[in-house]
């Protein structure tokens, strides 16, 4: 598509943001999932490799931002450990939290550590109603979801003066593009302001991935073809300067580097050719590389665009 509209190769700006996922468990198994990640799966970051990522951080002070993902990221043995050393180092750190982890046995007090420790937390909330929300991820995952949010109100998320964000994250409950980020925005805040007296600072609204989980759900009901027309009819070239890839470096449980979230997935390496965080000096050596691309890449190009932060244009 890029060669056809002699447009360029896309290529890594300066890196702003390391995306960092720590593991695959977590205690739900969503339907849309580009992890697959879910209760039963072991693989998880150990301690030396999480203790390199935060060389690798203190090295890059460009870098302003970590960014843990999962599974569901509180899990891992070694999540405050990152979080702590990396708050120390000054930098930014965003939590993608499924909110119902918040109440799995040992994480009473992990809100309150995110709160104390200043960690915007970015929530997956697929939808305001129950229905909706139970059906994707399942059942009573609204009702906790629900109770996770007042409860990181309480400690002072998405209120006035406390310098605590809190953004929720939408995405379609299948294969279509996401409505106008901004009109669905006043649309939660109405519904849970009324409803439950919940705030939130921002929504993202993401394209499903056509990879993994979601993939295997298209490939089920015979609708690959179908979304994919969707996605490349829908390529918008002025997604491009601001596809995520551009800023960030991903780095994979197992130390392995990755151009976005998406492509360590699908073990996509980085510029197409496999390293780890030990076989870099510094996370400057990565800037000006080219970027591994492949067909799913459309999700992102679509439309609005999509990124971990919601639409790009």
């Amino acid at each position: 598509m890029l060669a056809e509209r002699r447009l360029p190769e896309l290529y890594r700006d300066p890196i702003r943001s390391l995306q960092v996922n720590v593991g695959k468990r977590c205690d739900l198994a969503c339907h849309h999932c580009h992890v697959e990640a879910g209760p039963k799966r072991t693989e998880e970051m150990d301690r030396r490799t999480a203790a390199r990522v935060i060389e690798l951080l203190a090295e890059a002070p460009a870098v302003t931002t970590l960014d843990v993902t999962g599974g569901a990221p509180e899990l891992n043995p070694h999540f405050r450990f990152l979080v702590g050393e990396a708050h120390a180092l000054g930098r930014q750190v965003i939590d993608r939290c499924n909110l119902t982890v918040l109440f799995e046995p040992g994480q009473e007090d992990t809100a309150a550590f995110l709160a104390e420790s200043g960690v915007k937390v970015v929530a997956s909330l697929p939808c305001y109603t129950r229905e909706r929300v139970d059906a994707q991820r399942g059942r009573r995952v609204f009702e906790r979801s629900i109770e996770a949010l007042r409860l990181l109100n309480d400690l002072g998320y998405a209120r006035p003066g406390r310098g605590l964000e809190l953004d929720l994250v939408y995405n379609p409950q299948g294969p279509s593009l996401p409505p106008a980020q901004a009109q669905l925005e006043e649309d939660y805040r109405r519904e849970l302001r009324e409803l439950f007296g919940i705030e939130f600072d921002r929504l993202a609204t993401i394209t499903n991935m056509p990879i993994k989980r979601f993939a295997h759900a298209l490939k089920r009901d015979g609708r690959t073809s179908e979304y994919m027309s969707l996605l490349v009819n829908h390529f918008n070239p002025e997604t491009l300067s601001a596809l995520m890839c551009r800023a960030l470096v991903s780095v994979g449980w197992n130390g392995e580097l990755y151009d976005c979230d998406f492509n360590q997935m699908l073990e996509l390496p980085l510029g197409g050719r496999a390293r780890t965080v030990w076989d870099v000096g510094s996370l400057s050596d990565l800037q000006g590389e080219r970027i591994a691309t492949d067909s799913h890449c459309f999700g992102c190009t679509a439309g609005s665009g999509s990124s971990c932060g919601g639409t790009l244009v």
